[in-house]
């Protein structure tokens, strides 16, 4: 009785939020450039803010909120937020999943499956630097119109995003 209660009631809950799939449940991306430069060439129309941050790097855990409120306030204006994890590669990029999905569950984020840092970077700057953070913004047309380099407040990111509309 109890088990069809549960199901019942996650039948409910799919159909009033129309899927049983949540972001949590989206699992960081493996990709390598051609599957990252594919992804962001599937986005094209948005303005997308690529951050590009590291577990181990405490400037960018600080700014991920703020990443996150800057793409809810944005979304209805076509604003799209994707993180690109530079750590290492580990198997179904597993280290950066687990605190992504504990700390950060609506971080959008790709890891990388090669063994090069800036495989990944590359694909929108091919002069990046290896500084994290780093955020870039892209137009509607998925071309680079800010480049924005150490943790940066949500006013600045909101200047900039707005810069791209």
């Amino acid at each position: 009785m109890n088990k069809i209660r549960r199901i019942g009631w996650l039948t409910i809950l799919v159909c009033l939020t129309g899927s049983a799939t949540t972001m949590a449940d989206t699992p960081a991306r493996v990709t390598d450039a051609a599957g990252f430069k594919a992804a962001l060439q599937a986005e094209r129309g948005s303005v997308l803010v690529v951050n590009l941050w590291a577990t181990w790097c405490v400037p960018c855990l600080r700014e991920v909120p703020d990443l996150l409120a800057l793409a809810k306030e944005f979304e209805t204006k076509g604003v799209k937020l994707i993180g690109v994890s530079v750590d290492d590669p580990s198997p179904g990029a597993a280290v950066v999943e687990q605190f992504r999905k504990k700390y950060f569950p609506a971080f959008v984020t790709f890891a990388r499956n090669g063994p090069q840092m800036d495989e990944l970077a590359s694909v929108i700057d091919p002069a990046w630097n290896e500084v994290v953070p780093t955020t870039y913004i892209l137009d509607r047309q998925g071309k680079p119109v800010a480049r924005l380099q150490g943790k940066k407040s949500l006013a600045e990111f909101r200047e900039a995003v707005r810069k791209a509309l």
